[in-house]
């Protein structure tokens, strides 16, 4: 029987709930059938699996039907019970594609910083690369300074060195002039002119 109202092959099949209370046998069956189809639907025995989830579930409304035609109210427990654990794990999926979402996220702009990061880092690279090659020309241009001003002061001293030692000798020339005209002079007697 393929479920409530299902019509198969032009018959209409109908699946009552049995009113008979579940003996060791049932039981054992029922968890005979629930490893079966595990085995069957390639159910995954660890992690989250939906077929895996969907037989217990199943295995879990019987046993609350079991239970259910025994004791109503220990049944109507059951059934709080599981809907409250059902809530649970809702929430918990919830918070588990929340928290994936929220991870991708965190992922991609991770990964956009990292972009940013080395974009700027090949820019800053560039820019001392400019600056390396600024420097070298620099240094260069103070080399060129200083060998100009080493000579521009080596020229200056050799022509201040001639322009003194053209002074020494006009100063000596005008110092022997100087003296030979005194020399030919006679002095004068400051005697004399009180006469």
């Amino acid at each position: 029987s393929r479920g409530l109202g299902d019509v198969y092959k032009r018959q209409l099949y109908i699946q009552y709930v049995s009113a008979t209370p579940a003996t060791k046998a049932d039981i054992i069956s029922l968890q005979e059938n629930l490893d079966r189809k595990l085995q069957q639907r390639k159910a995954r025995e660890t992690g989250i699996c939906p077929i895996r989830e969907e037989l217990y579930a199943q295995c879990f409304d019987e046993l609350i039907r079991q239970v259910t035609i025994q004791c109503i109210e220990r049944g109507f427990l059951l059934v709080r019970v599981r809907n409250e654990l059902r809530m649970t794990v809702e929430a918990y999926q919830s918070l588990y594609e929340s928290s994936i979402a929220y991870g991708m996220r965190k992922a991609l702009l991770a990964e956009q910083r990292r972009n940013d990061l080395e974009t700027e880092m090949q820019d800053l690279e560039n820019e001392c690369s400019e600056l390396q090659q600024s420097v070298s020309g620099l240094e260069g241009s103070i080399v060129d300074i200083e060998k100009e001003f080493a000579e521009t002061k080596e020229n200056l001293a050799h022509k201040h060195e001639e322009i003194v030692k053209e002074g020494k000798l006009r100063n000596k020339a005008l110092k022997e002039e100087l003296e030979r005209l005194l020399s030919a002079v006679p002095p004068k007697d400051p005697d004399k002119k009180k006469k």
